[in-house]
Parts: C-alpha cells; structure tokens; sequence
C-alpha cells in the first residue's frame, strides 16, 4: 500500500510501527516522505497514494476521492502556526503590502492567516510566496521575505533565528472559535476498507505510545537535524488524544473551519456530512 506523509517527527512517530511491520494484519507500505504541499498536490491526481497526510485545508479539493480517517493526524490547542518577522513590532499593519513565506497555499497554516489578516492587516498583505517550511525562518532572517508563516517545530526554534512572534494564530482561532486547531489530516481513497485503514493507523498510534523507545532512530533518522529533545516536544504538543480519534470537539473544529472558509470564499463548499465516512 502507498502512503506519503512528512518526515517531521509526529508523522514518523505515529506510523512506526505500520512502516516496520509491527501492527498485526496491516499491509506492507510503500513510503514516500515529502513536504506538506508536495502531499497536498500528490492528493489531486488520480495516481496519488492510497493513504496520504495533507493538510486540512486541502480537503475540500480531494473529498470526492478521499475520506477523512478519524485517527493519524495532527489537530490540538496551543500547536498553531506562527507569524514572524525579523523586526520586534507586534502591530499586525506592518504586514500591509509587504512580502509573507507561506509552506502551502492549501495549508491550513495559510487558510488561518488568510482568516486573520482579513481581521488584522490594513490593505491586505502583498506577494504570497510559498517555499518549504523549513527554509522560511532563515529567509526572514536574511531579509529576503518580510515574515514568515511557520509551522511544525518552529514553534520551538524560531528564536534561535533572531525572529519575533508577531502573531500566533492557534492562540487567535482558539480565542475566536473555543475550538481546537485541524492542522494535518490522514485521508484513505474511498474504495479501500477504510474501517481497516482507520484500525491499523489507530494501532499504530497506540504502539507508538505505548513503546516510544522504539521509534527513536527512525525519528531521528527523518528528523532533518532536529535535536532530540526538540524532536520529543514537537511530538509531545501534536501527538495527542485528537491522534487517537478525532471525536466530537475534533469534528466541529474541522466543519468549523471548512464552513467558514467557503463563507469567506476561499475554499470551495463541500458536503460537511462527506467528513464522517
């Protein structure tokens, strides 16, 4: 069976046990490792894997082919993308007209800032440029962006960058809505036993769990010269009970997103009822 999801810790963290044959009855996997917007793409074409990671935001665009699973992904509270900037201003107006990083333009990073600064920047921001997450700090940093929308474990390390925390958006959707923040999603194609699916990526959580020794070197191995105990935290914050199964709070924060986002027209409408499989 094809999957594709990133390299970054929580993802290779959940799916160790199903990669290395340790969840009882699973099918062999046929990785692919790649950046968020490289998966999200991957999702649109009718060759693309079996079982992927893509941001919640894309979700819109692949839920004819695709169902959401209830477990694997990446949803939570105070795990939100961040905003930086090299300046120390926290007047959101500053991104008015100026050049922003974004790691997806189907992300759900970029949905959320798209939200907040419709609320927060005068004028709107200017060019939307999008490179892979982990080279939009040391742009910012070098002056050849004017801020960046960061995600993943640079939640941990943008102050090693000298950069300023202009806005966190987990904490302003949290405030706005009362509800958890959908990040990562785990989508099956709807022609496969997804109820199977859903049982082997739940087992593969709960392994992970339960023997977190055991997926250190693989971690670590894709872990893109994280430092361990950075690699733990970044996995401690995504990998959670939404991990487990989404539930009700987890359903609401997803249709919650989605339904505002086609309200504002920036994603298409979709069947909120298409969700739940």
């Amino acid at each position: 069976m094809k999957i594709a999801f990133s390299p970054c810790p929580n993802d290779t963290f959940v799916f160790h046990a199903w990669v290395h044959g340790l969840v009882p009855g699973a099918p062999k996997l046929d990785v692919t490792y790649a950046d968020i917007d490289i998966t999200n793409g991957l999702a649109t074409r009718p060759d693309g894997p079996e079982v992927l990671k893509i941001s919640y935001a894309a979700l819109p665009w692949v839920l004819s082919e695709y169902a959401l699973l209830p477990c694997g992904g990446a949803l939570g509270r105070g795990c939100g993308p961040l905003v930086l900037t090299k300046g120390a201003t926290a007047d959101p107006a500053v991104l008015s007209g100026r050049r922003v990083a974004v790691p997806s333009e189907r992300s759900t990073a970029y949905l959320l800032f798209r939200l907040w600064a419709a609320q927060n920047v005068p004028g709107g921001v200017g060019e939307i440029v999008v490179m892979p997450f982990h080279q939009i700090m040391p742009a910012v940093r070098d002056g050849l962006i004017d801020a960046g929308l960061v995600i993943h474990e640079a939640r941990f390390t943008y102050p090693s960058y000298g950069l300023t925390l202009l806005a966190d958006l987990g904490n302003w959707w949290e405030t706005d809505t009362g509800l958890p923040i959908p990040l990562g999603a785990i989508i099956a194609r709807r022609t496969l036993d997804l109820d199977a699916i859903a049982g082997w990526t739940r087992a593969s959580v709960e392994y992970a769990w339960a023997h977190p020794e055991a997926s250190q070197e693989y971690v670590m191995c894709h872990a893109q010269e994280l430092a361990p105990e950075v690699a733990k935290a970044h996995i401690d914050l995504y990998v959670n009970k939404f991990t487990a199964d989404l539930g009700e709070d987890g359903y609401a924060a997803v249709t919650g997103l989605l339904d505002r986002a086609a309200r504002e027209g920036l994603v298409p409408e979709v069947d909120l009822a298409a969700l739940r499989y």
